[in-house]
């Protein structure tokens, strides 16, 4: 299958739509890489042509609603918090909160910063955190543990600030306080 390069037109957005390498007509939506002899070739298919040439989707085989999953969880923490679902939009795309909630994908790249609150608390419910803190090559672990626990405390201190405990956080504050003198 040799394909000739993407065709892309722009909106006057500016937001180009890939079409069909196959039939030059529909939108490609799916995206397929290949390679072989150290060489990358990337074919980009509307759903009609990858069907008729045998590209198969393997998510499609796996049952795991994950824009079910996200909406129950998000719907269920805003409502608990505002009484109500609040209707927060992308100022780019204009892709809506529940949408993403509904499908677990974005319109662009700056639907990450208009719904920075929202993915926040979503993170944090699913991972316990909002930050990813990967591991540690043998043996530096000691030299990571003052970071960690700075980490650590600075997350708790902006938690109790949150949930107004302004006693724990004085605490937290000083202890804080009195890792960074001891560095």
């Amino acid at each position: 299958m040799n394909f000739p390069r993407a065709s892309c037109i722009y909106s006057s957005g500016g937001f180009g739509v890939m079409l069909c390498d196959n039939c030059k007509k529909n939108e490609a939506t799916i995206n397929f890489t290949q390679v072989a002899n150290d060489k990358k070739i990337e074919y980009h298919l509307c759903e009609s042509c990858a069907a008729k040439l045998g590209f198969k989707n393997p998510l499609k085989a796996v049952p795991f609603p994950l824009g079910d999953f996200l909406s129950s969880m998000v719907d269920k923490d805003i409502k608990e918090k505002t009484g109500s679902l609040v209707q927060i939009n992308c100022p780019r795309c204009g892709l809506t909160f529940a949408e993403f909630s509904k499908t677990g994908k974005f319109g662009c790249g700056k639907c990450y910063r208009a719904f920075k609150t929202q993915l926040d608390d979503l993170l944090r419910k699913i991972h316990g955190s909002n930050r990813h803190e990967g591991k540690l090559p043998r043996g530096s672990s000691e030299s990571m543990e003052p970071l960690r626990k700075e980490r650590e405390l600075q997350e708790k201190l902006r938690d109790a600030i949150k949930n107004e405990e302004f006693e724990k956080a004085a605490e937290l504050r000083d202890q804080l306080r009195f890792l960074m003198e001891n560095k």
